[in-house]
């Protein structure tokens, strides 16, 4: 059966096909599977490895004490348990299989089966080939099991994975899908299934892959308000970069003059010296968001592929290695450093919404309104675009301060990288409001003035996109739908950026 459900890695792979190897599962691929935009096939010498270490496990627990195979697990690591005890592993996932709170969406779920599937694939956990092969098929059948939000701490994702593994062996629901038949999962499966961070790492690289395209399109919507005040090119100048050469700066300020058909050496403005500090120090503020989501997404391409059980397996010396492999401090740390830099991508859009309200910048009526006398035109905006800033604030609170002492003291320490993954995706929903604010009143200030940027470049180009969705009428009225309109445009941005 394997041999249908395996391929030669080394060949080129047909489009929608994901090939799994333990070793070079980029996050774009966790994406794709988790949306089911493609299916994983495990690669054949990446199975030989998984078969290879299932074999040396069960040699190794037959004849001397491993973690978890003949021993229990937590405080519990010194009591023996008979290698002829193979219900220990059943009991082991279902008293770890606690996970509270509510399900987690299907797309979570299954970013964390295509990450563990992939890692189980680095060859080092030790368990039977099967379980890789089911979560194959129970990905390409759009299959999960149903995982609750709540049980990890940072130092492994065991409470999720434990009703995986449940649901594998037939005792906990599925949903989305026709499931994988039933595996008989035993003391060599349990813990080697569940000591890993696949959903933390699933999740954090859903998180990263919107977060990207909502930092990319805010770009552009700080490029329309940018011309909706006569703003400056100068501030995006390669000169200015040259000689503070941050990467995530210089790349910044070099694709805004893309998107705005600037030249490298901008002639100086003939209005203002200077422009307020949310166009001024764009490059600055943005280049570090950027820093810092390929920082995270260098960790995450190390942890994706990672053999990071414990006990690590090693079949080349016919040895278990106890460790703290599954100590995700360097993805709390990434993840938190991340947060912080979106947030301040954020708070630079509202600082440029208030300016699209002062007349001193648009040469527009207050809050860009319409005749009418007092009427407030976007006022709000900036009420809701503040209170959604609030959140992103909360949610960029450092979760790697964390810390709780475990297991009769034995787990001393925790990471929480999983809470530094739950806040950053939820990051993305706040950010698009807040953006969102910004699009309407750009979109509105630059219809007002009777602007329409050149639709050969991407400013252009997004311009006519929002300005087929985004409602002409500048009425006092609810803005409500207007705002829930441009935060859906902002992914369709992606495509239009250069």
């Amino acid at each position: 059966m394997l041999s249908s459900h395996v391929v030669d890695a080394s060949q080129d792979s047909p489009t929608g096909i994901v090939v799994l190897d333990g070793e070079t599962l980029p996050v774009a691929d966790v994406v794709r599977l988790a949306d089911g935009a493609a299916r994983p096939v495990p690669g054949a010498e990446a199975m030989r490895r998984v078969e290879h270490a299932w074999h040396t496990a069960r040699e190794l627990a037959a004849s001397g004490r491993v973690y978890g195979r003949s021993t229990g697990v937590g405080a519990n690591r010194s009591e023996p348990v008979p290698t002829a005890a193979a219900g220990h592993g059943l009991r082991l996932l279902r008293s770890h299989a606690g996970a509270i709170g509510a399900p987690l969406p299907a797309r979570e779920v299954r970013a964390m089966l295509a990450v563990r599937a992939n890692q189980l694939l680095a060859g080092g956990a030790g368990l039977r080939p099967a379980v890789v092969t089911a979560l194959c098929e129970a990905l390409e059948a759009g299959a999960q099991p149903v995982v609750n939000e709540f049980g990890s701490v940072g130092t492994g994702d065991i409470a999720a994975l434990a009703q995986v593994g449940l649901a594998l062996a037939g005792e906990h629901p599925w949903q989305g899908g026709p499931e994988p038949g039933a595996q008989p999962l035993d003391n060599n499966d349990a813990l080697a299934l569940i000591s890993s961070n696949a959903l933390t790492l699933g999740q954090s690289a859903l998180a990263l892959d919107e977060l990207r395209r909502l930092v990319a399109a805010t770009e552009i919507v700080g490029a329309f308000s940018l011309l909706a005040v006569d703003g400056s090119y100068k501030a995006y100048a390669e000169p200015v970069h040259a000689a503070r050469p941050h990467p995530g700066s210089y790349a910044t300020a070099a694709r805004m003059r893309r998107l705005l058909g600037a030249p490298e050496r901008p002639t100086p403005p003939l209005g203002r010296i200077q422009d307020p500090y949310g166009f001024r120090c764009l490059p600055q503020i943005h280049g570090p968001a950027h820093d810092a989501a390929d920082a995270l997404e260098r960790v995450l391409a190390i942890e994706i592929n990672a053999a990071a059980e414990n006990p690590l397996i090693s079949p080349d010396d016919l040895a278990a290695y106890h460790h703290g492999g599954f100590y995700l401090a360097q993805l709390a740390l990434a993840l938190d450093h991340f947060r912080l830099a979106v947030t301040q991508v954020a708070r630079l859009s509202t600082s440029r919404l208030s300016a699209l309200n002062e007349p001193a910048y648009t040469r527009l009526k207050p809050f860009l309104a319409d005749a009418e006398p007092a009427s407030s035109g976007v006022m709000i905006l900036e009420y809701a675009a503040g209170a959604a800033l609030g959140d992103l604030r909360a949610f960029a609170a450092p979760a790697s301060l964390g810390h709780a002492v475990l297991s009769r003291g034995v787990e001393e320490q925790a990471g929480f990288a999983s809470l530094a993954a739950r806040q950053t995706l939820r990051l993305g929903g706040a950010l698009r409001l807040v953006v969102g604010c910004e699009l309407v009143a750009a979109v509105r200030a630059l219809r007002q003035r009777d602007l329409r940027p050149d639709p050969e470049l991407p400013v252009g180009r997004a311009f006519a996109l929002a300005g087929s969705a985004l409602d002409e009428d500048v009425t006092d009225r609810p803005l409500t739908t207007d705002v829930d309109r441009a935060a859906a445009l902002l992914d369709r941005f992606k495509d239009l950026y250069a």
